[in-house]
């Protein structure tokens, strides 16, 4: 593809009618680890012996952002995310440079919220106070568990004692930072769960996430499968995670969020609330509106590809754009993450359709005790978190 996108294409007349465009965020995807995890899914790769290609990948993550540029003129960003893989296998030097290239060509929100991700398997000390003063403003640190038998199974290259150092300095070096927790784990019963519990809350994070392991296709875990507690012991841990968080003050404000009042994630919200989103580097995903369409990107997945292509001025491995039908679902999909729901203008603002074109749905939710809805907006129950899949489906083109 050209390395000029061609504008006409995304403003000419189309089936939507968008009266404004959405909050842009920005993603940067840094895709190598030292080891690949057995459940990970992720555009994440193992550097194994070779080095890392730090300054070649930051290059081309500068000129991709570059060529990308025609389609956000004008727009601020107001977040930024750098996710991987690990992307704390960068030096700080790395990552204020790649920030300092943003900073030249794009206009970022004066209190623009930066947040990298960090393994604790791959810092050393100060090195988090490095990425602070490198202008990083949130780290997000993947622990997943303080116990060393299930970092072993998980296949993680830390242990319980590198994790509680780990979180140690981040709440030294940011003021808000996250800790990612996983649950219902190979052999994890409710006790070893709390016990994780109570080391993470020990350690006052400002931000909680949590997931429940699962087994993704093309996995290791999916190739042999571990062990896994059953759905109602997993239903029981996630209703214990979430009492005892609330007891720290750390409050379930999406479906595996959990944060102190002021250190909700800004960037993740955007996600959420079907805002925009330029994707930069190897397998990153963008999506982008316009006037009368909203498109998804993705970039070419294999880092050495995208390297390569990147010298030719070529990025993108597959542009597509929404379709009407498919927009009610897309915009479902994130908001009704969200304990608190969204107001129901957002969705004509965000989609560009009326409410007419969700409202047999609403009501098909309404009738299931899924949703509850005000002349302002609309939120999943309790029984709609619990049935997030089945109320989410409902949206989908076709369904009635």
């Amino acid at each position: 593809m050209d390395s000029v996108p061609d504008l006409t294409k995304y403003l000419q007349p189309g089936t939507l009618q968008l009266a404004a465009l959405p909050p842009l965020a920005l993603y940067l995807h840094l895709p190598w680890c030292l080891k690949k995890c057995p459940y990970c899914d992720f555009n994440s790769h193992a550097i194994a012996s070779q080095e890392l290609p730090e300054q070649r990948y930051i290059e081309a993550l500068q000129a991709d952002l570059e060529a990308a540029l025609p389609l956000i003129w004008g727009r601020i960003v107001h977040s930024v995310f750098l996710g991987g893989g690990t992307p704390s296998l960068f030096s700080p030097a790395a990552v204020e440079q790649l920030l300092g290239a943003v900073r030249a060509r794009v206009r970022l929100e004066p209190d623009c919220e930066i947040t990298l991700e960090a393994n604790p398997g791959t810092f050393e000390k100060d090195r988090f106070r490095a990425l602070r003063a490198a202008g990083v403003t949130r780290l997000s640190v993947g622990v997943q568990s303080f116990n060393d038998e299930f970092l072993l199974s998980l296949g993680r290259v830390h242990d319980r004692a590198q994790a509680i150092t780990a979180v140690e300095e981040a709440a030294q070096a940011f003021e808000t930072f996250n800790l990612d927790l996983m649950y219902a784990l190979p052999g994890q019963d409710l006790a070893a769960l709390e016990t994780d519990m109570v080391t993470a809350l020990a350690l006052a994070p400002s931000h909680l996430s949590i997931y429940n392991l699962s087994i993704e296709p093309g996995t290791y875990f999916a190739r042999f499968p571990p062990p896994l507690p059953d759905h109602d012991t997993a239903c029981d841990m996630l209703d214990l995670i979430t009492d005892m968080a609330a007891g720290a003050g750390l409050q379930r404000y999406e479906v595996s969020a959990y944060a102190r009042p002021g250190h909700h994630c800004r960037h993740n919200l955007n996600y959420w609330k079907f805002g925009d989103y330029l994707g930069i580097g190897a397998g990153a995903h963008s999506k982008l509106s316009f006037a009368h369409r909203v498109v998804r990107q993705v970039r070419f997945r294999e880092p050495a590809l995208y390297m390569e292509k990147a010298g030719a001025g070529e990025f993108l491995a597959q542009e597509t754009q929404v379709s009407r039908a498919d927009l009610p679902f897309e915009f479902m999909l994130n908001a009704l993450r969200l304990k608190d729901g969204f107001a129901l203008k957002l969705f004509c603002e965000r989609t560009g359709l009326p409410m007419t074109a969700i409202e047999k749905q609403l009501q098909q939710a309404q009738a299931k005790g899924w949703l509850v809805r005000d002349l302002a907006g609309v939120r999943p129950t309790a029984r709609g978190f619990d049935f997030l899949n089945d109320l989410q489906s409902l949206f989908l083109p076709g369904t009635d």
